[in-house]
């Protein structure tokens, strides 16, 4: 079968700010000029296409949604999104833009966990009203009723709204500085916590992608992170439309649970920028068969961007091992940084080149200091350079001392730019120490204090981890994903990518524990005895460490974030709660099954 291949020859043109001040500005353009073209493909199960929405058609049925949030709602009002990707969610989004009312994009699901934390975002964000589909109100409007702080909401059905209505919008009273939607925080180290994204922050951010992905007319994106995940929405949704370029979509559990899926359709539409986390071509590399490749070529793929997590040397070089033969090109993969709380981007390589790697010796970076190693006799470890900023600034500061690291020590990563969000709703002393940051001399600020740990050297910015993960055992610093990373390797009934490390305290100090998923294929004959044995030498080999306690999960069953990350924050609370699904434990050399 013959699927259409997207090229286009003219160059893109970085948008006047002062011309387009916000989104809605974006799309008038789009639909004056190109209203009748395809801006978006959805896929079912990552293979049919099930839509295709023009930008005439988002614009007539956004207006029309507004014109009846208009007639119930103030601008400014919060409404909460709640969709399965689709066409749906992308009118309801900019039906809310075009209304002036906040979206707060949120996952969809009427699991307990989920639930939990759909009703600290909507007492959060002081919510009132949902936006979804008949389908979902069918399925989670009875649920939500026995909720009692959940009962005030009003439920609006978006789909069934007439076009006809569009006639009859008025353009809000809104600006560059208007608060364009709510970017929840994942929730993985906690509450979670709503960034203010202004149509200024997310018009400039999308200025800076542009230019550091080298993106033009001639770029084609697909993407499969959930659409209110910051990546999703930013990067994979309004990218595309400020660039006038297509955009093809499928669901993140059509890739999770066929990963051949994404490079297939990479494939078939000459795809050119497309990513996610880490973990997604980890996934590619464990799950991808040689006879599931045989129709696949790579070649049209240039930014192949790993972000979201910290990006593995060895996930780059055993991804482009294995898809070299299918026109996969190391310098693909672009490396990148940033976050809700800088709209989306923050740093990332040059387009052309290969990912920067060094070499680090191990025992001095957990003195947060870096010095190069070449003696194979000493323990190493592989960093990956972020690229370049394309902020104003970024410092690398002391998190206690609130001064200024040296070039070669490990630091909090500190940011000022104009892509930095307004805030976190409704949390001000939260929004003054995290986004009101200045040096101890009270000189230099305003800055975002990140919570990253990372440094700046060989012309690169370096990710080390973030603060609140990093473990202080007998004095030393550990990076979780750097023990993780040994676990996972120790024993075949171990699935990769499927893992928390992290620190508990006990009488005796701060000690490790492990929390790791089995494979389903061990579960009926599981020598508890045996996996716990070898996960606790080869951290002692490798690590110089002691576990106290080693926690054995069923299979899929450790919490992650929608999109796929591993939360470290809710595995420690389900180890602290007993509440994690365990096949065996071990602690202070006690085995229970």
């Amino acid at each position: 079968m013959n699927f259409p291949r997207y090229s286009h020859k003219t160059p893109a043109k970085s948008k006047n700010l002062q011309q387009f001040p916000t989104l809605l500005d974006i799309l008038a353009d789009q639909v004056q000029h190109h209203g009748e073209k395809t801006g978006y493909i959805f896929l079912e199960d990552g293979e049919r296409e099930l839509h295709h929405l023009t930008y005439q058609a988002l614009e007539t049925k956004a207006k029309a949604i507004a014109t009846t949030l208009q007639s119930c709602t103030q601008p400014g009002d919060r409404a909460l999104l709640l969709y399965h990707p689709g066409p749906d969610f992308l009118a309801a989004f900019f039906g809310c833009l075009y209304a002036g009312v906040i979206a707060v994009p949120v996952y969809p699901s009427h699991s307990h966990r989920n639930l939990t934390k759909l009703k600290a975002i909507i007492a959060d964000a002081q919510v009132n009203l949902i936006l979804t589909t008949e389908s979902l109100v069918n399925k989670l409007e009875n649920q939500w009723s026995e909720q009692p702080s959940l009962t005030h909401l009003q439920w609006l059905t978006t789909e069934t709204i007439n076009s006809h209505l569009a006639a009859a919008w008025k353009r809000p009273d809104i600006n560059k500085d208007t608060i364009a939607f709510l970017q929840y925080t994942s929730g993985s180290t906690g509450n979670p916590k709503g960034v203010m994204v202004s149509h200024h922050n997310l018009l400039n951010n999308e200025r800076l992608l542009e230019m550091a992905l080298g993106h033009s007319q001639r770029t084609v994106v697909a993407g499969w992170l959930p659409l209110f995940h910051v990546i999703g929405l930013v990067g994979n949704i309004i990218q595309p439309l400020y660039l006038g370029v297509p955009c093809i979509l499928m669901s993140s559990d059509a890739f999770i649970q066929k990963p051949i899926r994404w490079l297939e359709v990479i494939t078939r539409y000459g795809v050119t920028t497309s990513g996610g986390p880490n973990f997604a071509y980890d996934l590619c590399v464990q799950k991808i068969t040689p006879e599931q490749c045989s129709e696949i070529n790579l070649k049209s793929w240039t930014v192949a961007f790993n972000g979201g997590e910290l990006v593995r040397a060895d996930t780059l070089e055993q991804f482009t091992e294995k898809f070299a033969p299918y026109g996969f090109r190391p310098q693909a993969f672009y490396p990148c940084y940033g976050m809700a709380e800088t709209t989306l981007f923050v740093s990332g390589g040059l387009k052309t080149a290969s990912p920067v790697v060094h070499q680090v010796n191990s025992h001095a970076l957990q003195q947060n200091v870096i010095k190069l190693e070449q003696n194979e006799q000493v323990k190493t470890q592989k960093l990956v350079g972020c690229g370049q900023t394309f902020f104003d600034k970024i410092i690398i500061v002391d998190p206690k001392t609130k001064t200024r690291c040296q070039p070669n020590q490990v630091g909090e990563i500190w940011i000022g730019g104009v892509s930095v969000a307004q805030g976190y709703w409704n949390k001000p002393e939260l929004t003054k120490a995290t986004f009101d940051a200045y040096l101890a001399d009270g000189k230099e600020g305003p800055f975002l204090r990140t919570g990253d740990l990372g440094f700046f050297q060989w012309g690169e910015l370096y990710i080390t981890g973030r603060i609140q993960d990093r473990m202080i055992i007998r004095d030393r610093v550990y990076y979780p994903q750097d023990i993780e990373s040994t676990v996972e390797k120790s024993h075949p009934a171990l699935r990769m990518g499927a893992n928390a490390a992290f620190s508990v305290t006990t009488e005796a100090g701060e000690q490790l524990v492990v929390v790791q998923e089995v494979k389903r294929t061990y579960l009926r004959h599981l020598d508890v005895n045996e996996i716990v044995t070898a996960i606790e030498q080869v951290v002692s080999e490798k690590h110089q460490l002691s576990i106290y306690s080693i926690v054995l999960l069923k299979t899929a069953s450790i919490p992650k974030t929608p999109s796929g990350k591993i939360q470290r924050y809710a595995c420690k609370q389900g180890f602290l709660d007993s509440t994690l699904n365990t096949v065996g434990t071990w602690t202070n050399n006690v085995i229970k099954v």
